[in-house]
């Protein structure tokens, strides 16, 4: 079969306005707590765009560590790609699919450090090999080849002991939305879709948008 032909007709569930919460972080954490409980690997998952100095797209998957009302939080290397791209434009989209569920989640917003007291507490919260890659890898940074790359590890490993400290280099963003948007998989390709975006007072406008 060609990729053209590639088809699946989306019929599990439905979506609408008095189905979901007013604000959309609690629509959010319904939605994930339902993946949770699918067993959907990894629902965590989500993409994360950044654009760069030139406004040319890039987009790569990362893991959310948290979400709550002040927003969704990951951890990564500042001096990486996406890193040193937030550091010059501080907006980034997500994206959460959830296949088994035929649901997506849109969100964008404004970026942001989280402070390095958060930052310390999840490090350390890491598995010691974890942390130890964290140090030893130059995230987005040409190598000569894999063995180069292990024995950064192995001397990391021997150097640092059991208790790595945190990098400089590494900790968390918070994207703060602005909007976000529930997609439903439906029958027809009439898919359902519930959109929010901040008002001028802080609160959520919320509205159907067409497929």
């Amino acid at each position: 079969m060609s990729i053209a032909g590639l088809r699946k007709e989306y019929s599990q569930a439905s979506l609408t306005e008095s189905d979901t919460h007013t604000d959309p972080i609690a629509q959010f954490r319904t939605w994930f707590d339902e993946a949770l409980k699918a067993k959907i690997l990894e629902p965590n998952v989500m993409t994360l765009a950044t654009v760069d100095a030139r406004g040319r797209p890039a987009a790569r998957i990362v893991l959310l560590k948290d979400a709550n009302e002040q927003g969704f939080t990951w951890f990564t290397n500042y001096e990486s790609r996406k890193g040193r791209e937030l550091a010059q434009c501080p907006y980034a989209a997500l994206v959460f699919h959830w296949a088994e569920l035929e649901r997506q989640v849109r969100i964008e917003g404004r970026v942001e450090r989280v402070t390095p007291e958060e930052s310390e507490t999840y490090f350390h919260s890491r598995p010691l090999q974890s942390r130890i890659g964290a140090i030893a890898s130059a995230q987005s940074q040409p190598i000569e080849d894999r063995h180069a790359l292990e024995e950064r590890f192995r001397q990391a490993s021997e150097s640092l002991g059991e208790q790595p400290p945190r990098p400089l280099h590494w900790g968390g963003f918070r994207l703060i939305p602005d909007c976000m948007e529930f997609w439903q998989g439906r029958p027809s390709r009439l898919h359902d879709r519930i959109a929010y975006r901040r008002g001028e007072n802080g609160g959520w406008l919320r509205q159907r948008l067409q497929p």
